[in-house]
């Protein structure tokens, strides 16, 4: 989960793994996958940075990071 404020200034915490898109528009929106979209006060980089340290704190963002050892020529 990550804390983000609403605009309204009352803190919410969204399940990072249901993000789908994160825009500004100017405000920042986040659409998550069941459709429901939600106006934040931080900016889009400030959540993008929220959601990969809560995929690193569980294990999952260096999961999806390409390795140069398995990336390599194999011989």
């Amino acid at each position: 989960m990550i804390a983000v404020k609403r605009l309204n200034g009352k803190t919410l915490h969204i399940n990072a793994l249901l993000i789908e898109q994160v825009e500004e528009t100017p405000d920042t929106l986040i659409t998550l996958t069941t459709g429901k979209k939600i106006l934040v006060l931080e900016k889009a980089d400030e959540v993008i940075a929220s959601i990969q340290s809560y995929l690193r704190s569980i294990g999952v963002y260096a999961a999806t990071i390409k390795s140069e050892h398995s990336e390599g020529p194999s011989t």
